[in-house]
Parts: C-alpha cells; structure tokens; sequence
C-alpha cells in the first residue's frame, strides 16, 4: 500500500505517534511518504522528556520513508533546509494526495 501522512501538528505526542505508526507500515512492506505543512515542520525542534521524536525521525528515515516540507511554511517559521525537512512544492503534497492508497492527515 501507498501511504500518504500530512502531518500538520506540532503536539509532541502527535508527532511521535505519526512517525511511529509511518515506520510500522514501512515495516509491513508499505510505502510512505509524509509532507509537513504547517506546525508540522516544526518537527525536528519538538523532543521533550517523554518523546524523541528526533529518533523517530531518523528510525522513518533510515527504513525507507520520504519527507517533504512546505516552502513556505518553513520560510515562515526562519527554517532552513534539513534531512528530515525539505524544502518541497504544493505539487509534491498534490503528487503524494494523488497517488497515495490512502491518505491520513494528523
């Protein structure tokens, strides 16, 4: 199956549990890709005591999983360009919403 994952929320727990349900579907031979909109591409600034979301991060990355982050979100917030956070286009979010099986936004 084809996932889609648009994360737009920058609650710690929301976050860790996107990225963890996204590497247990890669896990299960799923594709994945995941586009930060909003809050979402806040992401990477988000650890605390009780989630590393940094980890999990890493860990969907490191297993097969693609991100994509809005331009214009990232520009609004002063982000630069990262690994987890791309500097991406309204036509990959488009491109992930159209071929993707199914879609989840969280």
């Amino acid at each position: 199956m084809k996932l889609g994952v648009i994360l737009y929320s920058n609650d710690p727990e929301t976050v860790y549990q996107a990225f963890r349900l996204s590497i247990y579907s890669l896990s299960q031979g799923d594709q994945v890709n995941m586009f930060l909109l909003a809050k979402g591409v806040e992401c990477e600034d988000l650890d605390n005591e009780t989630f590393n979301i940094t980890k999990e991060i890493k860990a969907f990355l490191d297993a097969g999983g693609r991100t994509y982050s809005c331009t214009s979100c990232m520009k609004l917030r002063a982000k630069g360009e990262s690994q987890a956070c791309p500097m991406s286009k309204m036509a990959d979010l488009y491109r992930i919403v159209a071929e993707s099986d199914r879609v989840i936004t969280l």
